[in-house]
């Protein structure tokens, strides 16, 4: 059983155990190496002890060649350091060796570092090989300087410590980054105190700072209100998921269709497994959350893994799944907001205008009754005023316009979608409000047309589309998401947009396509996979 937020069974899920084991023996030994070298006065015994430990990392620069893929140049300049040591021990030239060899084991633990980091890593690092160093030499001075170096040790960690956001909440002893990055602190602090094994305890430190880019971080701390994004450790892959309104009462839990058949339980209870929800993407689980904190799990097969949560004691708004994917586009982003409303609770003035232009256009082509589908939310009842204070409603209508939400608005338009495979209906088409722009209400019929006032074929759309993607399992865009990942209004100009499935319009290869038309069924960015989005209409006033 995995427990990414608190154990540490999968705290190194996704990474190989012995590919890190073999990294941190390799580090270690190549360190007493390099300190070794610039020992004054070593034993006697040093240079024996010298080859051994050449011998042992060599053996471990083979196996990660052979086993692990290391780079090339980089594991033999490795092994040609780590030999030359022993060899020139003794000689003033030794000392120029260790220190390449010190320089090379600063490079290989500060990937990704940057700033401040680098220069902790640089003395942390370079710290602990100095400490090996006076801990081998006969001198005077060796107990005053280690003072100094345990000093400059800790105050590195803490440099770490606290840069990692983890040293003021409780994630510091509940996780297992969190105490790697006390013991990078207290170990060599310790030493000054247990002289006689004092190199064991900076050893350790060295150990647990090497090891801490093996460590995935732990889930942000849940904040009441705020919906909670994770991705724990599931049968050795991270998987998304999503927590909303996080709130007492009836939660959604939402992972991408790429997690695969998934449940999930609170406490006791049953487990919930995760399904389809009508219009939108991936799967939904409807859990009830108690108040305060707690944890969730989630179960695959005979795996399963945790995801912590905070609900408060306050209510917050209900349980929608358009809400979630609008939460989603926010925490993407970057923004941790408290959710207090939904896009259901009002029509908001851009869309309410979109739909009043809608309307003209559509009188415009000579529409004179349309069908109308809406439903009881706020939301829906304001836009189906809108469309009936310019066109007549009636069950036979010249066209079909929907201003529901996802569910019925992906019900309605699979059977339009059936109604005119049977029979000639809506000869001016299937019109959708702004928010329905979502994958499968897109492509639950041939063709649609919606009022947009954003380009989905332009940067800001496409960049949000592949933010959602690669951050939610492969999750396509909705204009909710992007609303609240913009955050700031679309544009001011509305057009209107058909969507057309792509497999409907089959080309040859090599055949010229029209603008917003992909070659290829899917590509990063595509708001409607297999389905192109182009304007059909001028900018509507």
């Amino acid at each position: 059983m995995d427990h990414p937020h608190g154990g540490f069974d999968a705290a190194l899920a996704g990474v190989s155990v012995w590919a890190v084991v073999l990294r941190l023996a390799l580090l270690l030994v190549s360190a007493l190496i390099a300190g070794s070298g610039f020992a004054v006065a070593g034993p006697k015994w040093l240079r024996a002890a010298n080859f051994a430990l050449a011998v042992l990392a060599i053996g471990l620069v083979v196996v990660s060649l052979v086993a692990f893929d290391a780079h090339l140049l980089g594991a033999l300049a490795h092994g040609l350091l780590v030999v030359g040591v022993p060899v020139l021990l003794g000689k003033p030239a030794v000392r120029w060796v260790a220190g390449a060899l010190t320089l090379l084991l600063v490079i290989e633990t500060s990937v990704g570092d940057s700033g401040l980091l680098l220069v902790a890593n640089t003395v942390y690092v370079a710290g602990a090989v100095a400490w090996v160093a006076l801990a081998l030499s006969d001198s005077a001075r060796a107990p005053q300087l280690a003072l100094s170096l345990g000093v400059v040790l800790a105050l590195a960690g803490l440099v770490r410590l606290v840069s990692s956001g983890l040293a003021f909440d409780r994630r510091v002893y509940e996780t297992l980054l969190g105490l790697s990055l006390v013991g990078v602190v207290v170990l060599p602090l310790a030493a000054l105190g247990i002289r006689r094994f004092g190199t064991l305890a900076v050893a350790a430190g060295l150990l647990a700072w090497s090891g801490l880019a093996a460590i995935p971080p732990p889930q942000e701390l849940p904040v009441p209100g705020v919906p909670v994004l994770a991705s724990p450790a599931l049968a050795g892959r991270q998987v998304p998921v999503l927590i909303s309104p996080h709130r007492p009462g009836p939660n959604l839990v939402h992972f991408p269709a790429s997690a695969g058949n998934l449940s999930v339980s609170v406490g006791e209870g049953a487990a919930v497994p995760a399904v389809p929800s009508a219009g939108a993407d991936g799967t939904w689980a409807s859990v009830d959350l108690p108040p305060g904190r707690g944890s969730l799990t989630v179960t695959s097969g005979s795996a399963s893994a945790s995801v912590s949560f905070d609900t408060g004691t306050a209510p917050g708004p209900a349980a929608d799944v358009e809400c979630s994917s609008g939460a989603l586009g926010g925490l993407i982003a970057g923004k941790r907001d408290v959710l207090t409303s939904c896009p259901s609770d009002g029509l908001s003035t851009e869309d309410s205008d979109s739909l009043t232009k809608l309307v003209t256009f559509l009188k415009n082509k000579g529409v004179t009754s349309v069908r109308l589908v809406s439903d009881t939310t706020p939301r829906g009842v304001q836009a189906a005023a809108v469309v009936r204070s310019g066109l007549e409603v009636r069950d036979s209508g010249d066209a079909l316009v929907v201003v529901s939400g996802w569910s019925d608005a992906y019900g309605a338009l699979t059977r339009a979608g059936i109604e005119q495979a049977e029979r000639p209906v809506y000869p001016h088409g299937l019109y959708v409000a702004p928010w329905l722009l979502t994958s499968p209400i897109a492509t639950s019929v041939t063709t649609l047309a919606v009022p947009l006032r954003f380009d989905p074929r332009e940067q800001l759309p496409i960049g949000y589309a592949v933010e959602v993607g690669n951050s939610f399992g492969g999750a396509n865009p909705t204009p909710a998401g992007f609303r609240s990942w913009l955050g700031r209004s679309a544009g001011e100009q509305v057009q209107i947009y058909a969507v057309a499935q792509v497999t409907a319009m089959p080309m040859a290869p090599g055949e010229a396509h029209g603008p917003g038309m992909p070659m290829q069924e899917e590509l990063a960015g595509q708001w409607v996979p297999k389905a192109t989005v182009v304007p059909v209409s001028p900018v509507l006033s």
